[in-house]
């Protein structure tokens, strides 16, 4: 391993002192170091998951003793879970700023949002075709290909101008249905000015649906002031981990749509055809409007509570508050990592402004799944490596063999981020102490004897190394969240 000399910057911002914004569960955790000590985690891997708000789980145990099934039960508690769904599908579609006719429909995260939607594109707006951009996370990638005439991927420029000028261009060329745009990069925290966006699409005839996994816990977002048609987001990034999403947005479409699945709840009427043979004879649906179209089974009534209830929580946060959290911990870490010598803090624009808490950079000469188990089992610090699900982007940027990504939140202070700059900088100065090695393509610590925790369910596991150390070790550089 080659190890640059370097010291750890005296000049410096330091956020120490900065508190957690919100409560959050898990913020007293502690974890084992390689070296027998236990630290409380630092979480800077909320881009992939949020823990969730302690107002959230509490919450969650306020309406487990009164769940049933929802809508056709004649039952008191059948009655008050009802109540208690609907009441959160309005509370999570007005957090979003949705419009008198939108409709809220509850999914399970973003990537099932804008599956949904891929299924209720016309063929008959745009050719039903949907431009994305390179920059985009997977799930705003992937899912348009469903779209009746498919996707096409404009490469995003160095600058945001030159990319608006793209876009513009490409919009002019050809109809589209749809231009599917993130609201923040999961890789850079960055982003196109989403009312430019929206003008360029409005004015060429088309929609416009925005990727909020990583806005909408960020930043206030308001769909009917930027004119945009449709949002999705996911739970799990918005403090509320219990399996709800949703997606927000104008009720055509949706009303008209392929249902997202096909079975109960989704339907007015289901008739059964008599054969004229002896065979087999055809169930014929007549399907409901939105949202029950597309809502079939039993719902996640507690994960909309869930998510209902943090909407609730930020709604209730000064924004300018929230804002200058995140900038001041933002600007810590790219200051703080900047100043390490041979390492590359990465950016998709260079004229790109207002980012938000996501970080991602690179060691020169050390690989990225190295540098996240090193943080993990030496410091206690989670933090995320790989290519993100954005494998385009990665390499547009020169990195298609993935990086290092720090992200905060409500919950981080900065005593988490300066351990992070203060441990990459020991890493860069002396090397690991521990012995890492490659395992089922993660690096792991080589003989790693941390103990599991004692929870219930894990009873079960065979507790080999390979076991231990995938779980503790933190760094993986094969998998990206989903």
């Amino acid at each position: 391993m080659s190890i640059a000399s370097t010291t750890c910057p005296e000049n410096r911002t330091d956020v120490t002192d900065e508190p957690a914004l919100l409560p959050v569960v898990g913020r007293d955790t502690l974890v084992p170091l390689v070296d027998g000590r236990n630290v409380t985690y630092a979480n800077l891997d909320v881009a992939a998951s949020a823990p969730a708000l302690e107002s959230v789980a509490a919450r969650v145990a306020q309406a487990l003793p009164l769940y049933a099934s929802v809508h056709r039960g004649a039952g008191y508690l059948s009655q008050v879970s009802t109540a208690l769904y609907e009441a959160s599908r309005r509370t999570i579609g007005a957090f979003v700023g949705a419009r008198e006719h939108d409709v809220t429909i509850i999914t399970r995260n973003t990537t099932d949002s804008l599956n949904l939607l891929a299924g209720c594109v016309p063929a008959t707006v745009g050719e039903g075709r949907v431009l994305v951009l390179d920059v985009e996370h997977h799930a705003n990638l992937l899912p348009w290909a469903a779209a009746p005439g498919g996707a096409a991927v404009l490469a995003g420029a160095s600058s945001v101008a030159a990319t608006l000028d793209a876009l513009r261009a490409e919009l002019a060329a050809r109809p589209y249905a749809l231009v599917a745009v993130t609201g923040a990069s999961n890789v850079t925290g960055e982003a196109l000015p989403v009312a430019d966006v929206v003008t360029l699409a409005h004015a060429a005839g088309a929609r416009v649906v925005l990727d909020g996994a990583q806005l909408v816990p960020h930043r206030g977002v308001d769909i009917a002031a930027l004119d945009v048609d449709y949002v999705g987001f996911s739970g799990h990034k918005t403090y509320a981990p219990y399996g709800a999403g949703a997606l927000v947005g104008r009720r055509d479409w949706l009303d008209a749509g392929t249902p997202h699945l096909a079975g109960g709840g989704a339907v007015r009427a289901v008739t059964h055809s008599e054969p004229d043979v002896p065979a087999a004879g055809a169930a014929s649906a007549t399907w409901a409007l939105a949202p029950a179209r597309h809502e079939a089974g039993s719902p996640n009534v507690i994960g909309a509570v869930a998510l209902a209830a943090a909407c609730e929580e930020l709604a209730a946060l000064d924004p300018a508050a929230l804002h200058a959290h995140e900038a001041r911990l933002r600007a810590r870490l790219v200051e703080g990592l900047s100043q390490i010598p041979g390492v590359e803090v990465l950016r998709a624009w260079d004229d790109a402004v207002d980012p938000v808490g996501v970080v991602t950079f690179v060691v020169e000469g050390h690989d990225p799944g190295l540098v996240a188990a090193y943080l993990s089992a030496e410091h206690g610090i989670g933090v995320r490596d790989g290519k993100f699900c954005a494998h385009p982007l990665l390499a547009r940027l020169g990195h298609r063999y993935g990086a290092v990504r720090a992200s905060v939140g409500v919950g981080t202070t900065g005593e988490h981020v300066e351990r992070l700059v203060t441990a990459l900088a020991s890493y860069v100065r002396e090397g690991t102490r521990a012995d890492y090695a490659v395992q089922d393509g993660c690096w792991v610590v080589r003989d790693d004897r941390r103990p599991l925790p004692d929870v219930s369910g894990l009873s079960g596991l065979v507790a080999t190394a390979a076991v231990a150390n995938v779980a503790l070790a933190g760094g993986c550089g094969a998998p990206s969240e989903a």
